[in-house]
């Protein structure tokens, strides 16, 4: 029974993916002429290759990174609510780039998209070694969030300080990129960050039979032979950089990374981590495809922020979730 609700499981999300991935090149503002799209230089055909997968394709490869992010985080805290967004390891990340779109990018323009990863990378790291220690200290996970939320506010602050010393086209860049948003996201960046997420999830994904016996308990996974310290190494770095990818090019993105794991939990009914990482990384590539396609089109020719719609849909399963642990204590 287990096995083939697994089989079925995994041909739901592909049948959803390559539904939603169709969706996103062809429904939109424009319509799309389907006999222009292998003529070259016709609009359909300049719009769905320049635009829409691209689009699509960063959609993709942001919904994966931040639900497997996610999930590496739920098994590093033991704890179904932790996420890169609401732990502020997103406000990390958009703080540093803030501070490379502002004074850095303009000199080392041929190196921006490495400049914007790194970034990234550096800030979701410094939030993420600040929320380790505090969770030394802190004993409730609630508390840790509210933590999590204060990282948030302060690296917003910071945000909006270092506003101030940007010029007023660097102002609009900023402010539309820290909103959360796929719309500039170009070929190339789609590019990078596919290589830069598929690397990392497939690394996170090796990691599988430590997680299991980690998942267990601490001890187990000792008695079985984890190296832990260098496991947690491994679980920060991977899970900083899948969160750190998608914030680099597209903003925070939030709820993601809370929310599709316990979807996935509750759809194949199975916490094997070998079988949770896949089906994590392609749930979470439908969600942010559907999210990102109900921005651009719901209020169209008017955007929402990605952000905006992952929270609609994300934040009633967080909700649930915490209503869920405080009833089962």
């Amino acid at each position: 029974m287990t096995k083939s609700r697994l089989v079925i499981s995994y041909v739901i999300i592909a049948v959803l993916l390559i539904t939603a991935s169709l969706l996103c090149i062809f429904v939109g503002t424009t319509k799309i002429d389907i006999s222009e799209i292998t003529k070259a230089g016709s609009v359909s055909n300049s719009i769905v290759l320049n635009i829409r997968i691209p689009r699509m394709l960063a959609a993709i490869f942001a919904g994966g990174a931040l639900s497997v992010s996610g999930y590496c985080l739920q098994t590093f805290f033991h704890n179904p609510i932790a996420g890169p967004y609401l732990l502020g390891i997103s406000s990390g990340a958009k703080l540093f780039v803030a501070v490379v779109m502002i004074f850095i990018a303009e000199k080392l323009s041929v190196l921006s998209n490495v400049a914007l990863i790194l970034a990234a990378f550096l800030g979701a790291m410094s939030a993420m070694a600040f929320v380790i220690i505090i969770s030394k200290r802190v004993r409730s996970m609630s508390m840790l969030l509210v933590c999590g939320v204060m990282i948030g506010y302060i690296c917003t602050a910071i945000c909006d300080l270092i506003v101030t010393f940007a010029e007023d086209s660097d102002i609009v860049n900023l402010h539309n990129w820290s909103r959360g948003s796929l719309s500039k996201v170009l070929m190339d960046q789609a590019i990078i960050m596919g290589v830069v997420i598929t690397i990392a999830a497939i690394s996170v994904l090796l990691l599988s039979k430590p997680m299991s016996a980690f998942l267990v308990s601490e001890s187990y996974a000792k008695s079985v032979g984890v190296n832990i310290n260098s496991f947690k190494i491994k679980l920060v770095i991977l899970s900083s950089l899948l969160s750190a990818c998608v914030t680099a090019f597209a903003g925070p993105v939030s709820f993601v990374g809370i929310a599709v794991p316990h979807l996935v939990r509750k759809l194949i009914s199975n916490s094997k981590p070998k079988y949770m990482i896949p089906a994590c990384f392609f749930l979470g590539a439908v969600f942010t495809c559907i999210c990102d396609l109900l921005s651009r089109t719901l209020f169209a020719p008017t955007e929402l922020s990605i952000s905006t719609v992952t929270a609609i849909f994300g934040s009633p399963v967080v909700i649930y979730m915490m209503i869920k642990r405080s009833k089962d204590r």
